[in-house]
């Protein structure tokens, strides 16, 4: 699935989503920031319902996030680990990788190299 709902920027920011072993895989793709934080919350998280919400999160072709998606990213953890779940980051690259680290996200939110290993642990 890709959807590109709720942007003002549809070319800024693209979503696929698939399960892998009970696991929701959510796939990014291009830049994270203000103007399309609205449908990432929707798509990042957990569905009503959804028992326990654990989804692996692909930022490898992520090349951007400010503090916006930061924010939703915490918000999407704290709401999978309230509802008995996990949200797990995997890939980011240069620029995304160095702002998690700043931040500390990554001391907050599993962060993996890769998708498989979000998958494995």
């Amino acid at each position: 699935m890709t959807s590109t709902q709720g942007t003002d920027r549809p070319d800024r920011l693209s979503v696929k989503e698939h399960t892998t072993n009970g696991i929701r895989v959510v796939t990014l793709c291009g830049e994270i920031d203000h103007d399309v934080t609205d449908a990432l919350r929707g798509v990042v998280l957990p569905a009503a319902g959804q028992d326990p919400p654990r989804t692996a999160l692909d930022l490898s072709a992520v090349t951007f996030m400010d503090s916006s998606g930061i924010n939703v990213l915490v918000s999407a953890h704290q709401a999978a680990v309230d509802a008995g779940g996990w949200l797990r980051v995997a890939g980011a690259q240069g620029p995304v990788l160095r702002v998690i680290r700043l931040v500390g996200l990554d001391a907050v939110i599993a962060c993996h190299p890769t998708v498989e290993q979000a998958l494995d642990s």
